[in-house]
C-alpha cells in the first residue's frame, strides 16, 4: 500500500518528534513518503500529486485548512471532476490543529498516537467511507463555510496567529465574545435563499454546514444543525441579529447541546442549496480558513464524492 503522509510543521499542536514517530509508524507497515507543506496550498498540490501518482492513501498531520487543500488537490475542482472515488487516494486525518473539526465528525481520536492506531487498523481492513462535501466559489468544503460574524471572528484568529498567538478554544471564545460587543464591528446586513420559501432578508451571520458539529469548544461539541451529516444535504443556520442579549441565550443553548431556536434564526437540513447576497462586501470563512469578502456566495453539495480513511457511520 502506497501512502503519502502530509505533514504541517507550522499547525498548532504538531511537534518534530510526533511527526517523526508518525512518519516512522505508518513506514513499518506501508510504504509512506513524508512531504513537509512550505507555503499555503501546498497541500492541495501534494493532494493532485499523490491522485496523479496512484496513491491508496493520503494521510494529513495538521489542522483543518490542511486538510480542505489535500481534499481540495485529490479532487479537483467542482466544474471538473470526473474520476469516481474508489479510484483517487482516502483521505485519512492525524489531529494537529487546534479545533480539528473533521477529523473528530469522522470519529477519530484528538490523540495522535491514538488517531494513528485507527487508521492503520482502518487501512489494514482496506475499509473505505464515502462521505458528501459541499462546494462553492469552485472549492469543496469539508465541514462548514460562513458569511458575517464568524468569518469576522475566523479573521481576528488569523490576525491573532500571525502575530504569534496560539489558536486555543479560550482565545477563540474570547474573540468571540469581543466580536460581539465591539461596537466597531458591524457586519453588514445579507439575504440567504433555500429552494422551497421565501428569502430570509436582514441576516447578520450565517453558516452552511456539510457536517456536525459546526466546530468543538475543547472536548464541547457545537451543533447548530443536529440532523446534517456526510450523508445528506446542506444545513443552513441564519441569525438575523447580533444583539448580544438574544445571542447569549441562543450561544446558551449550543454549549449546552440542546436543540438550537430563537426567534431570530431560520435553520434547516438536507437542502439541496443555499445562495448568500450581500448589498456591500461581506466576510466569509470555508473550513476555519478566512477566504474576502464577498457579495455572493452560492453553496451545493455532491453526494458520495469523497473516500476517507474512516469507518462506515452505525445503522
Amino acid at each position: 500500500m502506497r501512502v503519502m503522509l502530509i505533514t504541517n510543521p507550522f499547525a498548532t499542536f504538531t511537534t518534530a518528534e510526533g511527526r517523526d514517530a508518525l512518519a516512522n509508524t505508518l513506514d513499518s507497515r506501508y510504504h509512506v513518503d513524508v512531504e513537509h507543506t512550505t507555503h499555503r496550498g501546498h497541500a492541495g498540490e501534494l493532494g493532485a500529486r499523490a491522485a496523479a501518482e496512484g496513491y491508496d492513501a493520503v494521510v494529513v498531520h495538521g489542522g483543518d485548512g490542511s486538510v480542505n487543500e489535500a481534499a481540495n488537490g485529490i479532487l479537483g475542482s467542482p466544474d471538473s471532476l470526473s474520476r469516481p472515488p474508489s479510484s483517487l487516494p482516502a483521505l485519512g486525518v492525524v489531529p494537529g490543529g487546534s479545533a480539528n473539526v473533521f477529523a473528530r465528525a469522522l470519529g477519530i481520536d484528538r490523540d495522535p498516537l491514538t488517531a494513528t492506531a485507527q487508521l492503520m487498523a482502518i487501512l489494514d481492513r482496506g475499509e473505505r467511507r464515502s462521505i458528501s462535501l459541499g462546494h462553492t466559489l469552485n472549492r469543496w468544503f469539508l465541514f462548514n463555510a460562513g458569511m458575517g460574524m464568524d468569518a469576522i471572528v475566523v479573521r481576528r484568529m488569523e490576525e491573532l496567529r500571525h502575530k504569534g498567538k496560539k489558536a486555543t478554544a479560550g482565545r477563540y471564545f474570547r474573540t468571540t465574545v469581543s466580536s460581539f460587543v465591539k461596537p466597531s464591528i458591524t457586519p453588514p446586513t445579507f439575504t440567504v435563499e433555500v429552494p422551497g420559501r421565501p428569502a430570509i432578508d436582514g441576516v447578520r451571520f450565517g453558516f452552511v454546514s456539510n457536517t456536525g458539529p459546526w466546530t468543538y469548544f475543547g472536548t464541547r461539541e457545537i451543533r447548530t444543525n443536529p440532523h446534517t451529516d456526510f450523508d445528506h444535504g446542506l444545513g443552513i443556520f441564519a441569525a438575523t441579529s447580533v444583539s448580544v442579549a438574544r445571542n447569549v441565550v441562543l450561544g446558551a443553548r449550543l454549549l449546552a447541546g440542546t436543540e438550537p431556536r430563537a426567534h431570530h434564526l431560520y435553520r434547516d437540513d438536507d437542502v439541496e442549496w443555499v445562495r448568500f447576497t450581500s448589498p456591500e462586501p461581506a466576510d466569509v470563512q470555508m473550513d476555519g480558513d478566512y477566504l474576502g469578502v464577498y457579495d455572493k456566495m452560492e453553496f451545493g453539495y455532491r453526494r458520495a464524492v469523497l473516500d476517507v480513511v474512516a469507518t462506515q457511520k452505525a445503522g
